[in-house]
């Protein structure tokens, strides 16, 4: 792992760095020091890693819960180079938002050709951090919306260090096998007039979900519009189910 550079402002640390051809941000308390909880995060298609939703709840997690955050373009974003089989099918989707179709199909194909290498990046990634002192290898979340949950379910199912996810805005029955296999606690959000997700797609997504402890929240309005105040839930779900695993 490689940092590039570092900026502090109000207590929070930022270092961008890279881990071979990973380019990737860590977010911690400024001056930490010791073992703290680390969140990952994983942003939304056609993104990247400081997207405005991802920074905006990378800072409030670091300022307000002490957590470390890191978050990484997922492969085909960002800086990162793009593939021809990517480029085709973002092509595809595009075409078919734009005629109205039903984009679910090539939505689940994209999460397809990218979770492979995303769950073995995000591993990596893991593994790396957890080497730093300002981190450590305390408990573990998950936080992804849209494609970051895409992403998210395959890496939450095959990665035992995480203890716990916010997850959403995504729908997509070929993850029902996944999901299954997804055992730890889950705060799932849905907006009820997405339209780019249905609602009965998120639902039978998050019915899917193999945790015996997941919670359903559900807001009105459509897949960007999800409202601020489910950072603070994110925040409070976070305290609860990492905090608790410390010492």
């Amino acid at each position: 792992m490689r940092f590039n550079s570092q900026t502090s402002s109000d207590g929070v640390t930022e270092q961008l760095f890279t881990l071979g051809e990973i380019p990737g941000v860590l977010w911690t308390p400024e001056g930490a020091r010791g073992t703290r909880p680390l969140i990952l995060m994983g942003h939304g298609g056609g993104q990247h890693k400081k997207a405005p939703g991802v920074l905006a709840g990378a800072r409030r997690f670091v300022a307000e819960g002490g957590f470390a955050v890191a978050a990484i373009d997922a492969p085909n974003h960002g800086e990162r180079p793009k593939d021809p089989e990517f480029l085709r099918i973002a092509g595809e989707m595009r075409a078919g938002m734009a005629a109205d179709e039903d984009p679910s199909a090539l939505v689940a194909a994209m999460h397809s050709h990218l979770a492979g290498p995303a769950v073995a990046e995000w591993q990596a990634v893991l593994t790396a951090v957890q080497q730093l002192d300002q981190v450590g290898t305390g408990p573990v979340g998950y936080w992804g919306m849209s494609m970051g949950c895409g992403l998210g379910i395959p890496f939450v199912a095959a990665e035992p260090r995480v203890r716990a996810a916010v997850l959403g805005l995504l729908g997509s029955t070929a993850l029902d096998d996944t999901a299954a296999r997804v055992t730890v606690p889950v705060q799932f959000l849905v907006q009820w007039d997405d339209a780019l997700v249905p609602r009965e797609q998120g639902l039978a997504l998050f019915d899917a979900l193999g945790s015996a402890e997941k919670t359903l929240h559900a807001n009105p309005g459509n897949h960007r519009d999800l409202p601020s105040f489910e950072t603070d839930s994110s925040l409070r779900f976070f305290t609860r189910h990492l905090t608790r695993h410390l010492g």
